[in-house]
């Protein structure tokens, strides 16, 4: 299994500096590939020849009989392992939150277009009321003056009245 780690981040994990590690690539210890201008690492590569003690990577012969090689191995992979892990779960909360942004943002605009809707709709409710408001004063005011002449009409026939029309007034 080849796991490819950009050079910066194998010189985290193996805390070795950049110049260490391309020549390490250069002598044919490690593999390495360029892609679109990055120089990656096979982390699998590696593990026979980089075991981390004490913060430092030390470099180990094959016939180093203190530490088994298969073990170095399995270790190294899986930390790689669990850091590939992190880092997804890392990219997948940080997608989510992009999401829930996106999703928060979009509620805002649709908030905000049925505000603008609701001021418009209060705007043209409230000049209705104010047209039939108008003409109910206006219906008031016939209906006073039509049932004002009426009564008055029929106080007049009555006799009921008795002031009489002066010269010159029409009823």
């Amino acid at each position: 299994m080849e796991t490819w780690v950009k050079l910066e981040e194998f010189a985290k994990i193996a805390n070795l500096e950049k110049e260490k590690i391309l020549e390490m690539v250069a002598n044919g210890e490690l593999k390495s590939q360029e892609k679109d201008g990055q120089v990656l690492i096979d982390a699998g590569s590696g593990t026979s020849a980089l075991v981390k003690t004490n913060g430092n990577a030390i470099l180990l012969p094959e016939s180093s009989s203190g530490v088994d090689s298969d073990f170095v191995e399995k270790t190294i992979g899986t930390i790689l392992n669990l850091h590939e892990k992190v880092v997804s779960s890392k990219e997948e909360t940080i997608l989510s939150v992009k999401n829930e942004n996106q999703f928060l943002k979009d509620a805002l605009f649709n908030t905000q277009e049925v505000y603008e809707d609701d001021k418009k709709t209060i705007a043209t409710l409230r000049e209705q009321l104010k047209a039939a408001q108008e003409e109910i004063e206006f219906l008031k005011r016939k209906y006073r003056l039509m049932w004002g002449k009426v009564v008055s009409g029929e106080a007049q026939s009555k006799g009921e009245i008795d002031e009489e029309p002066k010269q010159g007034e029409d009823n």
